[in-house]
């Protein structure tokens, strides 16, 4: 099955980020009972700064991230930007800090993906909409 674009959903996802950073995450900063992220890649294309609002599972100083797209048979724009430069920047709350991406991958990414669909199952319906694997991004603290 797959997913169908709702302009309700399109319109949240475009103001989100912008409510959230207006108000440092105040607004914003949890979504269906997780915390959200302002993850700002550069344009692979463009290299323009692209900011999207992502949950996240905090892990110590790393945010853990999915491309899961909804379960769409691509891969999210922003994974494909940090695929071609891993450096990126986050805000958490009104806090920002540059990071470093890599995929979680083997035990670690079959852990991370546990505890991912055990804290929101809406990622195991994901997983059952597309073929492709879903990325487990791990975004790493990096020196500015």
């Amino acid at each position: 099955m797959a997913y169908e674009k709702n302009a309700a959903i399109e319109w949240f996802w475009w103001l989100h980020p912008r409510i959230y950073r207006l108000t440092g995450g105040r607004i914003g900063g949890t979504v269906m009972g997780m915390p959200v992220l302002l993850l700002t890649t550069c344009g692979r294309r463009t290299g323009l700064p692209r900011t999207r609002a992502l949950t996240y599972l905090p892990r110590g100083n790393d945010a853990i991230v999915v491309a899961s797209y909804l379960g769409e048979p691509r891969h999210p724009a922003w994974w494909l930007n940090l695929e071609a430069n891993p450096e990126a920047e986050v805000q958490i709350g009104a806090a920002t800090r540059p990071v470093r991406a890599r995929e979680a991958v083997g035990e670690e990414r079959e852990r991370l993906w546990s505890e991912i669909v055990t804290d929101m199952e809406e990622y195991a319906a994901y997983e059952g909409r597309t073929e492709r694997r879903i990325p487990v991004v791990v975004l790493e603290p990096r020196s500015s």
